[in-house]
């Protein structure tokens, strides 16, 4: 149930792979993971009704979409069936042999646990994993494996409606990354201290014999690390970690990385760029160290990294027009990727579009933090938020608020009542030489794609 979310997706073609028959249903059925799905013959009902669970199902997974109003949910307990969480039954089917090494924090964990996966696939480690994504390397976002190591990303998000607490809580981490910790996900934490106990406890499940790898550029993150029973591996940009970044360089597509640990330096090559993609990879290298990759190995990973769909991912290009399609949705994440493209495409106009759609962002406990999120985009398009009958008036998230806002900073914005307006104002608007980066963590009514149909039709004139 809630078979579309990306987790939830990678678990059942795991299951289908294991030889189980796997069903599913979910509202939103939408690429990348409805593809995905198709690809391995899983058929999916859109759509929550009891029909659903006929003939009943052996074992119902329950995705954490799902609320206890939900009219699936509803059968699911009346008709009796066993069930488990995401977490649990991921634990329980893939990983309760291995060690688990889980990659955790507000931002970049994606990336980074692809990052991981790929650095011991090219090691010859033969990893499983479970990531949220779809990691160009793998063009999947799981695997068995049979290797020794399991590589999970790990969601601070809740488990289910039948268990509030944070999916992390449920992978007995032997080894961790934490790359940052900040305020997040307004509709299940009241605050940033509430968060910080969630990865307190996180912290906690680390064994004497771990390793936690810790974000050195992150104060809320050095705090808890103090908290770890097993040793710490700080990473970052600041002279005081003991795995950093000495220089970072990039010409000819590729970005050179000139890395220092208390071993020595290395120098590594790879196509990422942004600081906190580089700050990514700096905590998959030290991870590795702990792991013992072969330093060739990792070499080797770090150049040929592809990158995960919906990461700064290239959708295509026409008349002229490069059209990107970003996950971003925090305004640190969105800071981030607008920095980073903006460096990437130092001569080119950008476009920034966003769709605040998290739970989270169609509030307005943010509203002032996007203002600054965009500094780097010479135009920025935003439609007003969906889905918000549910919050109070008073505490939505206001996307012509941020276009006045971004305007006085003498950024051009402005905002569209929905998607389809914004697109059809977008397709009048773009020119040669654009660079279009839409962000959104949802399907934004698959815009990045219908842009460039739209680009297409336009040059070929049907």
């Amino acid at each position: 149930m809630g078979i579309c979310g990306t987790g939830m997706a990678g678990l059942a073609g795991m299951l289908r792979e294991k030889g189980y028959r796997v069903t599913g249903s979910d509202r939103d059925v939408y690429p990348p993971m409805s593809e995905l799905l198709a690809e391995l013959r899983i058929p999916v009902a859109t759509g929550y009704r009891p029909g659903n669970l006929h003939p009943a199902p052996d074992l119902v997974i329950v995705g954490n979409v799902i609320t206890r109003e939900n009219p699936e949910a509803l059968a699911l307990s009346r008709l009796g069936l066993s069930y488990l969480s995401f977490p649990q039954a991921l634990r329980h089917f893939a990983f309760r042999t291995r060690r688990s090494v889980v990659i955790a924090g507000t931002h970049g964990k994606t990336t980074t646990s692809s990052l991981t996966a790929w650095i011991l696939e090219c090691a010859g480690m033969d990893p499983g994993f479970m990531i949220g994504g779809i990691p160009g390397n793998f063009q999947a976002g799981f695997k068995l494996g049979k290797g020794p190591f399991f590589v999970i990303e790990g969601d601070e998000y809740d488990t289910a409606f039948f268990d509030k607490g944070p999916k992390f809580l449920h992978y007995a981490p032997w080894a961790a990354i934490l790359t940052s910790i900040e305020f997040d996900h307004a509709d299940i934490y009241r605050d940033l201290d509430h968060v910080i106990g969630s990865f307190e406890m996180f912290v906690d499940l680390i064994p004497e014999e771990g390793r936690l790898i810790a974000n050195w550029d992150d104060p809320v993150v050095r705090s808890v690390a103090g908290r770890a029973k097993c040793p710490v591996l700080g990473y970052g940009f600041s002279k005081n970690a003991p795995w950093r970044a000495a220089t970072v360089d990039r010409s000819g597509g590729m970005t050179r990385v000139e890395v220092r640990n208390p071993g020595g330096t290395m120098t590594l090559e790879t196509p990422l760029y942004g600081r906190h993609n580089i700050s990514n990879l700096l905590s998959a290298i030290a991870l590795s160290d702990f792991l013992s990759v072969p330093k060739p190995a990792l070499r080797k990973a770090a150049r040929g990294f592809k990158g995960v769909r919906r990461r700064q991912e290239v959708i295509g290009e026409c008349r002229g027009v490069l059209v990107l399609d970003d996950f971003a949705h925090h305004p640190t994440a969105v800071r981030e990727t607008v920095r980073a493209v903006r460096d990437r495409y130092p001569d080119r106009r950008l476009v920034a579009v966003f769709e605040p759609r998290s739970n989270s962002s169609r509030r307005n406990i943010f509203q002032s933090e996007y203002a600054g999120a965009f500094g780097g985009a010479d135009r920025v398009m935003v439609p007003e938020p969906s889905m918000t009958e549910k919050i109070p008036a008073a505490e939505r998230f206001s996307s012509s608020r941020l276009a006045r806002d971004l305007r006085k900073r003498g950024i051009t914005a402005d905002a569209f009542p929905d998607a389809g307006a914004l697109l059809a104002a977008l397709v009048r608007e773009t020119r040669d030489g654009d660079v279009v980066l839409v962000m959104s963590n949802g399907a934004f009514d698959n815009l990045p794609r219908r842009l460039m149909a739209s680009l297409e039709a336009r040059r070929t004139g049907t």
